[in-house]
């Protein structure tokens, strides 16, 4: 299958979860042997127009990441490329309504993979790009209904979520220093206060825990912990890689999401394929509650008085070292449900 890749934007513009998302998903498909080709603003040096990495082959549409000119020149690129199946990005929406106008022409069915509506982006573009898509991919039933408000069919619209190493899951060691978990990038939307307000109810209890990530609020977040006095209780251990993070995962009973905002929770994720009983405090704008709800091993809470009295409350619960049920959400896994997608799309053209 020869698929075409829309993004302005690639990884080496600067790494963000949505372009993280798109590269692991071209790669997975070059790795089974699929012709990838990804058309995006220039973002290498030199005066070549095209160049191969990873089994991925880029082409430059423009030279400068300007979404008025890439639409404008995206339908002949596409034409050049003769791909089975478009997979376009949402973000920004032009170069992608470019995309299903070209797909229309030439009947090759298009993809729009939507990661979060960006705040950048003019909004007015978004309904005629989800309802010209043939499909659109969410990472989360939250980020589903969003499209389907701005005008997409739902049964058009199919959650394929982020993806893990499996593999790499069942193979990590075990360290189990920790009773409980906050792991994720400690910036604004983090809302670390309710973890540790939770913890700081159970002053008078035996328990460790450990904050994993990085960012602008760790210092705020650390002195929290100084001013509820349980500083001695909680170790911060800064952005680990995922071979480091995984045994402290597999090692520790329950893991906390607290975000206020979480496009998907990979590092929730993370932890419940690594065994850990999962509380999530509900929160409008994040989806993490989806990988709980429904499960013996996962609770939704509402405050830190909530999340204390759950702390407790699955006390009783085994501990575990991996999960199998999240088996599902392997990297090949998912891919898998991408090829499913394209070949449907494909045979129904």
């Amino acid at each position: 299958m020869r698929v075409a890749f829309v993004s302005l934007f690639a990884p080496g513009h600067g790494e963000t979860p949505a372009r993280t998302r798109t590269l692991r998903t071209a790669r997975g498909l070059a790795d089974r042997g699929h012709d990838v080709v990804w058309l995006c603003a220039r973002w290498w040096g030199g005066d070549h127009d095209a160049f191969d990495d990873d089994g991925i082959e880029y082409r430059s549409v423009t030279a400068e990441p300007a979404p008025t000119a890439f639409a404008a020149k995206l339908p002949l690129a596409l034409r050049r490329v003769a791909p089975d199946v478009v997979h376009a990005v949402n973000s920004p929406p032009t170069p992608a309504l470019a995309a299903t106008v070209a797909g229309s022409l030439s009947r090759v069915p298009v993809v729009v993979d939507w990661w979060r509506d960006h705040p950048a982006d003019a909004r007015r573009w978004y309904r005629p790009l989800a309802r010209r898509a043939d499909a659109v991919t969410t990472p989360s039933r939250t980020t589903k209904t969003r499209v389907r408000e701005h005008g997409a069919d739902g049964d058009d619209v199919r959650v394929l979520p982020e993806s893990i190493d499996f593999d790499a899951v069942e193979s990590a060691g075990v360290d189990d220093r920790f009773d409980a978990v906050y792991s994720r990038r400690l910036d604004r939307h983090a809302n670390v206060e309710t973890f540790l307000l939770g913890l700081a109810e159970l002053r008078g209890r035996d328990w460790t825990a450990a904050v994993i990530g990085d960012g602008p609020e760790r210092g705020r977040v650390e002195a929290t912990a100084r001013d509820l006095r349980i500083d001695d209780r909680v170790e911060f251990l800064g952005d680990l890689p995922v071979e480091e993070r995984l045994p402290i995962l597999k090692g520790t009973h329950v893991a906390v999401a607290t975000a206020t905002w979480e496009t998907f929770a990979t590092d929730l994720l993370w932890a419940v394929a690594c065994g850990c009983v999962a509380l999530v405090e509900y929160q409008a704008d994040s989806s993490a509650h989806e990988l709980v709800e429904g499960r013996e091993r996962g609770r939704l809470v509402t405050s830190p008085a909530e999340l204390a009295d759950e702390f407790v409350a699955v006390g009783d619960l085994e501990r575990r070292a991996v999960d199998r049920e999240f088996a599902a959400y392997d990297h090949a896994a998912v891919i898998d449900r991408y090829v499913t997608l394209y070949e449907d799309l494909i045979g129904d053209e």
